[in-house]
Formats: C-alpha cells, structure tokens, sequence
C-alpha cells in the first residue's frame, strides 16, 4: 500500500510540475552554474547504496590550496532560499519513483555515518528513506542527533499510511513557516560524529 501511495503521489507531482520544475532547474543554472543537480551516493533500505539527486545549492568556490571551501561560504543566497523552501529536494520525487526512497521515512544521511550509529540508531535503516520524515516535522536540523534518530526509529516501529499522510501535511506547514532549517550557526547540522555518551 505504501509502495503504490509512494509511486502515485510522486508520478502525479512530477506531471504537475514538470513546467516548474523546469522553470526552476534554469534559475539554478544561472545563479549557480551547472551541473544543475547535485547527485551524492547515500546509505537506502537496509543500508544498501543508492544516488540521491538534488537541485545543487552551493557554488564550487576553492581555496587556494584547491580544496573547497567550507558549506557556510559555498552557500548563496538562492541556494539558502532553495533549502528553506526546500525546493532543492523536489528531484527526489525520480528516487521515489525508482525505489531508491519514499515519500516518508528518516532522511538518507552520509554513507560515512553507516559505522557510527549504535544498534538502535542503525534501525533507520530498515524502511527506505524519506524526502521527508517525523524527525523533519519535529525540528528538522535545530534538534541534535541523538533526538533525529529517535524520532526515525520511532516512525520506524509505528509507521502507516495515516501516519505518512500526516506526515506531509506538516511537512507543507514547516516549509511554509521555514522551521529548522539549519542548527545554531551551521549551513545545516553539524557532522555526526557517533554517540559521545
């Protein structure tokens, strides 16, 4: 039931906003160059790979030493407003559609961070990833770690399709109130590092 919820909103989402979608990708290419998508492999169901596209949202500027520069200083402008709108992530309706994610679930993270999570943390990993998730609708990057993973495990052991459509309801709302974007002086949230306790 998931899986057929998953791939009928996403098919109906990209039709409706192909034009959009494609309005939008020019924009990117002109205030932050090309490629226009940003793919990155991260860790899917049951910690498989997968390659998670996106809208990019940071330029590629390098230091002199050739390495690039902190996220905080590759961030402009229209690439901060594209992740308060959350716009960036709307290619991932494409993963849905290929499996790769659901509309629902903990968001993928860094396939670094696969050694780090404790057992419990670890559990995440057994639904597919979501473009949103019950940790974004309940603070999103201003939480700290050890709270986004268990609110994941959480919807882990209690998810549904009520729950899900719950879910992106309050997902319009926090975009619409742009909530938790990022932590307290971080582009986003800042690296995980594994549990310190």
């Amino acid at each position: 039931m998931k899986r057929s919820f998953d791939l009928l909103v996403a098919a109906l989402a990209l039709l409706l906003m192909a034009l959009p979608l494609l309005v939008l990708a020019c924009f990117v290419r002109w205030k932050l160059g090309s490629p226009v998508m940003f793919c990155q492999v991260r860790p899917g169901l049951k910690g498989q790979s997968f390659k998670m596209v996106k809208f990019r949202t940071m330029t590629d500027a390098r230091g002199s030493d050739g390495q690039l520069l902190p996220d905080a200083v590759r961030l402009t402008a229209f690439g901060r407003f594209l992740r308060a709108s959350s716009l960036d992530e709307l290619p991932e309706l494409w993963n849905v559609l290929k499996g790769d994610m659901s509309l629902v679930g903990p968001r993928p993270l860094l396939m670094e961070y696969l050694p780090l999570y404790s057992p419990e943390q670890a559990r995440r990993h057994e639904v597919r990833p979501g473009i949103t998730g019950w940790a974004q609708v309940n603070g999103r990057n201003a939480i700290s770690w050890p709270e986004k993973f268990a609110l994941d495990v959480w919807y882990v052991d209690n998810r549904s399709l009520w729950l899900d459509v719950r879910i992106l309801l309050l997902t319009v709302r926090k975009v619409l109130v742009r909530d938790g974007i990022s932590a307290l002086g971080e582009a986003t949230m800042p690296r995980f590092e594994g549990d310190k306790s």
